[in-house]
C-alpha cells in the first residue's frame, strides 16, 4: 500500500470514495429516502434565469443552490424559488429545511425568510464567512 496525493481528484476518485462513504453511513443510520428537487423559472426556450438544486433527505430538505440572475434579481424570484421548494418539501413530509451561504451572498435573505443561524465559520475562504442555517417547515 502507498499514498497517492493529488491537486486536483479526478471523478472517479470522487465517486469511488463517495461510494463507500454511502454504503458505510447506510449500514449504521436508520433508512431514509434521499429525492433531488429543483424549482426553476426558465424562458420559453428553457433557459433557466433562476433556479433551486436541493435534496429532500429524510425530515430534511437540503438547499444546496439558489442562484437568480442579475437581472432579475430584487423582484421576488428567489423567495418564490424557495417558498415553493419548501412547500414540496412539506409535500413529502420534510420537517426542517437547511442552506449554507457566504457572508457575500445572501444570509439577510434566509433570516428573513425565518432561517435561524446555527453556526458560522469565520476567515472563510480567507477573511470571509461562511453561514449555517436552520428552519422548521
Amino acid at each position: 500500500m502507498q499514498f497517492r496525493i493529488v491537486e486536483n481528484v479526478d471523478k472517479q476518485d470522487v465517486e469511488e470514495i463517495h461510494s463507500k462513504i454511502k454504503r458505510y453511513n447506510c449500514s449504521k443510520r436508520e433508512a431514509s429516502k434521499s429525492i433531488s428537487l429543483g424549482v426553476f423559472y426558465e424562458e420559453p426556450n428553457g433557459e433557466k434565469k433562476a433556479g433551486l438544486i436541493g435534496e429532500l433527505f429524510g425530515n430534511w430538505l437540503c438547499i444546496e443552490y439558489l442562484w437568480v440572475s442579475e437581472e432579475m434579481r430584487g423582484q421576488g424570484f428567489g423567495s418564490k424559488l424557495l417558498e415553493a421548494a419548501e412547500r414540496e418539501a412539506v409535500l413529502h413530509g420534510a420537517k426542517y429545511a437547511f442552506v449554507d451561504t457566504f457572508d457575500f451572498q445572501a444570509p439577510e435573505f434566509y433570516v428573513k425568510h425565518g432561517y435561524e443561524q446555527v453556526f458560522k465559520l469565520f476567515n472563510y475562504p480567507y477573511a470571509g464567512a461562511r453561514y449555517y442555517y436552520i428552519k422548521p417547515l
